[in-house]
């Protein structure tokens, strides 16, 4: 089995961005996080810290759990006014009392850097894409930096989120795959999934596909980031890796574990993507890419 590892392509496309920047080009991204969520906390540094790297400039806009939709809607409204911010990007969840959907139109589209707004997903669906979000545009470049063929092949994609799952089915549609989109009503997910060359799982549960689900020798694209810290848990997803596990989740608390079953994804699948140091960062290099272009298209 072949780990997809993403750590180089994702260092090298921050490259390109940094190249932009240092040849004249700036670009500034405004990350607004509202609540207390940790997991949101960290993934907002994470995508501070990336533009850091890069030279993008950064602004953290943190509002405490009481803000309301209308104050939201003033900040995203202010940002879409202030010339000297290119990109805008709006932590999900938001807390239970804001609309995310009215929060996300509000979001003027050429600064819409996670490619959520209607008119960049309507975009995409016409094969006319702007910004595309940035986990599956990521899953792309790193099938294409494997050399991987994705004309012709049976394609499913596990999980229908507007965040993950239809944009990469779009994605791999245009790509000339034949696409299967499989979710919580799919009868018989298993067989469907079993026929699949190229399998993409988001469904946010913890080694929830394994070995039946899985072709021999089949692609799998494994874009979930979970929590464990069950010992008997750990030890049943990760087989002969669960000791070094165990030691990470006695140190920090937990460890991370996608939604294919690690062992049983090793045993049959002929690439997987590993959690972590898949997916995940090459979302964050591609939130960098989306916005040095948000930053070039409003300069032209």
């Amino acid at each position: 089995m072949i780990k997809l590892e993403a750590a180089e392509l994702a260092a090298r496309i921050k490259t390109e961005v940094k190249a932009e920047i240092d040849g004249g080009l700036s670009a500034c991204l405004a990350a607004v996080r509202v609540g207390d969520d940790p997991a949101s906390a960290v993934y907002v540094r994470n995508k501070i810290k990336a533009c850091e790297e890069v030279g993008i400039r950064s602004e953290h806009h943190a509002l405490p759990e009481s803000t309301t939709e209308t104050e939201l809607l003033e900040l995203v409204n202010s940002l879409n006014t202030r010339d000297d911010v290119d990109g805008i990007l709006v932590q999900l969840p938001l807390p239970r009392a804001i609309n995310e959907t009215a929060i996300i139109e509000a979001i003027d589209p050429a600064k819409d850097v996670d490619g959520f707004h209607p008119i960049n997903a309507g975009k995409l669906a016409m094969g006319r894409p702007v910004f595309v979000p940035c986990t599956p545009a990521g899953i792309m470049e790193l099938l294409d930096d494997r050399g991987v063929e994705i004309s012709g092949v049976n394609a499913c994609v596990v999980g229908r989120s507007q965040i993950v799952g239809r944009p990469m089915a779009q994605l791999l549609l245009q790509r000339d795959a034949t696409v299967t989109i499989c979710h919580s009503r799919t009868r018989d997910l298993v067989a469907v999934t079993s026929t699949a060359d190229l399998l993409v799982v988001a469904v946010g549960r913890a080694g929830f596909i394994g070995r039946a689900h899985i072709k021999p020798g089949a692609i799998v694209i494994d874009v979930g980031m979970n929590r464990i810290s069950d010992p008997d848990e750990v030890r049943m997803l990760f087989g002969s890796e669960a000791e070094q596990r165990l030691d990470v989740v006695a140190k920090r608390g937990a460890t991370l574990v996608g939604d294919v079953n690690p062992s049983d994804g090793a045993a049959v699948a002929g690439m997987l993507t590993p959690v972590p140091g898949g997916v995940g960062l090459l979302t964050v290099a591609m939130l960098m890419k989306n916005t040095i272009k948000a930053a070039r298209l409003r300069r032209q």
